[in-house]
Order: structure tokens, then C-alpha cells, then sequence
């Protein structure tokens, strides 16, 4: 069990990887945090461990991967901020056995990614990749030949959510008619209607576009038995997760020239930086748009991400509120002027409320305030109470049987 008491802002460190956008820290000194610790790269685990011995929140992007290894290491980590869509770089599930929050931006780069995704719908339409290599080389490739508008094309969507939504919507601006499949019902934005089947999205699209999350259910969802269901000369887009599309299949595919072309944003297996040198079955292909998972990446979505998860952070940290944390009870919070917060995670198990109340009214400790969300494992219990009694709420919150941690903010 691990208890915290709040302090100074300025003795809570932060330490931020990947070169995490400047409006992050911008927010965390307009909030009142100065101690920052930033690097421009990943760290590997055993350096990571190190670095977080004395950090209480970390930012990392999708490069940084926090084991149950660094998570047992790290004794005063209270919560960790990725910067970016993603989150399997995390061991969420072990995260939330130590009471450490954790929060993402799922919608800030959306439309980052959504605007490549059509501009490479026309580009691999239109088979500008495999002109523009010829002209590199000297060619000139001046034809018609399998050159296509996107407008009455059908453009098909896996994974209809924050991004596959907002492909369709840009999609059906070109023209485009859009089909798309999802494993839950979703209710269809414009004109666009839901396929029954993958098969049948994959047999009537021109352009397929994925995505969708890492699970074990998406490993190599599109392989070669898929690829081979898409209609010849059609084109597949992944710019979701590298394990989605089996890439020996995929290279297979285009060798023999069923597809017409491809664009990838992410691979199973990719650099760890940029002085890395990038491996792949595809590079043969001028057909084939390669790009280093830059799908998100621009200034506008780099910007707001450094915003909305440098927020989440302070939020957490000031009055305990865990809106959209990814693996945690989620509460928002009021202010809390001139009383004691006390932060309680608990193992999600019957009587545990119950206890708490019954030590606090033992006590005489008054709750003016109190907030209780649970998950199937981890309960999240939020009490404000006078200050003069934080001392002795904290001794009797670590009493209570199944306690992970506590922390008081003043």
C-alpha cells in the first residue's frame, strides 16, 4: 500500500519523453509545477526505472513502454499522461493494481490522421506514388492507365470510431460513397451504412481503410485470406496498429498485383528513433506509400495534445479527478476551498464504503463531501473532510482491508 500526502507543487516532479509538445509545460507552470524533467527519446526499461525514482508523474508518448517491471519500481509515481491516442504501451491492468492512473487524448489529432487517410484515398487512386517514384528516377510516366477519380468510388471503414467517423465525413465531400464495419452497431454519420461482414466490406471497396485498436482479436486481422477477398486493384490504408495487416501476406498481395497499391503509417516492428534504420518487405513497391507513423503528428495535433493531457494531469493532481483516465474509475470533482481531500483506491470488494464510514464516524470525522466509482476490480473513493482531521482520516483509510493507496490533498 502506498500512502501520499499533498505538498508544495514545486517538490512534484514531472518527467516528460518523446519531446512532448512545450504547451504541456506551458500548462503545468501556469498551474503552479516547476520541477520538469524533459528528454527527447524513449527510455529502455532499465533506464526508465531509474528515472522515476523520484518522479510523481510521467508523459511519454507511444515509443516509451511502461512495464509491470518499471511500475513496481517506481515508488512515487501517481499517474502517467500519454501523449497520443494510444495506450497499449502501458500495462494497464497493472497500473490500476497500484492505483496509477492513466490518461491519453483520444480525439486531439483525429482529424491529423483522418486528413491523411483521404489524401492518400487519392493518391493511391490516382497511382501517384508509383509516378511520383518514377520521376525520381528519370521516367515519365505520362498515361491515364490506372488512374481513377475517388468521386462514386466506395470507401470502406474499419473500425468506425473517433477517426473512422471522421474519414467517412471527409470521404463523402470527395464524392465517395462509404461502407464501413464495426464489431458493435454504430449509428451512421451522412450517408454512410454499416456491412454486416468484413468480407462483404472488403469485396465491394475500392479503398479500405483500418481503424482500428491493438487486441489480440485484430492480430493480423487482415491477411491473406482477406487480402485476397479485396477486388483486384483495389488499395488497402493502415494507419491504425502495425499488427493489424500480416505484411508478408500484404507484400505477397501486391507482388502479384491483386491490390493496386498500399499506404502504411505503422508497423509491426518499427525504429526506436530516428537515427534507426527503417526494415521492411514493402520498400520494393513504388505502388506502396511509406510513411514513419506520423500520422498524428502534425502542429495542430501536437499542440493540442500537450494541452488536453497536460490538463488531465493537473486535474488528477490538484483535486483528484480522473475524467477519461483509460483504466480507472472515472470521477469529476469540485472544487475543494478550505477542506481536506482524501484520495482512497481500494480493491473493488464488498463493505469497503461501508467501513470507512463506520472508522470516520468513530472518529468524529465529518464528510462533507464524499465519491465513489468502481470497476470490476478497483474501486476510487473521493471524501472531503476538515483539514484538522487529515492526520487521523489518513491513519484510519490504511486500516481498511483491501487498501492499495491514499493521498490527501490540501
Amino acid at each position: 500500500m502506498h500512502t501520499k500526502v499533498s505538498f508544495d507543487k514545486s517538490r512534484i516532479s514531472f518527467l516528460l519523453l518523446e519531446n512532448v509538445h512545450s504547451n504541456a509545460i506551458d500548462v503545468l507552470h501556469e498551474s503552479g509545477y516547476r520541477q520538469i524533467v524533459q528528454h527527447p527519446k524513449s527510455l529502455g526499461e532499465d533506464a526508465l526505472i531509474e528515472a522515476l525514482q523520484n518522479v510523481h508523474f510521467l508523459g511519454i508518448r507511444s515509443q516509451t513502454q511502461v512495464t509491470e517491471r518499471v511500475l513496481r519500481c517506481a515508488p512515487k509515481l501517481a499517474a502517467i499522461g500519454c501523449f497520443c491516442i494510444g495506450t497499449n504501451q502501458v500495462d494497464l491492468e497493472t497500473a490500476a493494481e497500484l492505483g496509477i492512473p492513466v490518461f491519453n487524448a483520444p480525439f486531439s489529432n483525429t482529424r491529423s490522421v483522418a486528413e491523411l487517410v483521404v489524401a492518400e484515398t487519392v493518391m493511391l487512386m490516382r497511382s501517384i506514388p508509383a509516378k511520383n517514384a518514377g520521376a525520381h528516377r528519370g521516367d515519365w510516366i505520362k498515361s491515364a492507365a490506372g488512374s481513377y477519380e475517388v468521386r462514386g468510388k466506395t470507401l470502406g471503414i474499419v473500425g468506425y470510431g473517433n477517426i473512422g467517423k471522421q474519414v467517412g465525413i471527409l470521404a463523402e465531400h470527395l464524392g465517395m460513397r462509404v461502407v464501413f464495419y464495426d464489431v458493435e452497431g454504430k449509428l451512421p454519420l451522412g450517408n454512410a451504412r454499416q456491412s454486416a461482414t468484413l468480407d462483404a466490406l472488403l469485396a465491394e471497396s475500392h479503398v479500405v481503410t483500418l481503424h482500428v485498436p491493438e487486441t489480440p482479436e485484430t492480430m493480423n486481422m487482415i491477411g491473406a485470406r482477406e487480402l485476397a477477398v479485396m477486388q483486384q486493384g483495389s488499395h488497402l490504408i493502415n494507419a491504425s496498429r502495425g499488427t493489424v495487416v500480416d505484411i508478408d501476406a500484404l507484400a505477397d498481395a501486391l507482388g502479384r498485383g491483386h491490390l493496386g497499391g498500399a499506404a502504411l503509417d505503422v508497423f509491426p516492428v518499427e525504429p526506436k528513433g530516428n537515427d534507426d534504420r527503417f526494415v521492411s518487405p514493402l520498400t520494393r513497391f513504388d505502388n506502396v506509400i511509406l510513411t514513419p507513423h506520423i500520422g498524428g503528428s502534425t502542429a495542430e495535433a501536437q499542440a493540442n495534445i500537450g494541452i488536453e493531457v497536460a490538463d488531465k494531469l493537473v486535474r488528477y493532481s490538484d483535486n483528484g479527478t480522473t475524467l477519461t483516465a483509460v483504466n480507472f474509475p472515472e470521477v469529476t470533482l469540485p472544487a475543494h476551498p478550505g477542506m481536506c481531500r482524501v484520495l482512497h483506491v481500494h480493491r473493488n470488494v464488498p463493505g469497503v464504503l461501508a467501513q470507512i464510514n463506520e472508522r470516520f464516524g468513530k472518529r468524529g470525522i465529518n464528510i462533507s463531501g464524499q465519491y465513489l466509482q468502481t470497476t470490476a476490480t478497483i474501486g476510487y473513493c473521493v471524501m472531503d473532510i476538515d483539514i484538522e482531521a487529515s492526520k487521523v482520516a489518513l491513519e484510519e483509510l490504511q486500516t481498511v482491508p483491501g487498501t492499495i493507496r491514499c493521498r490527501l490533498l490540501y
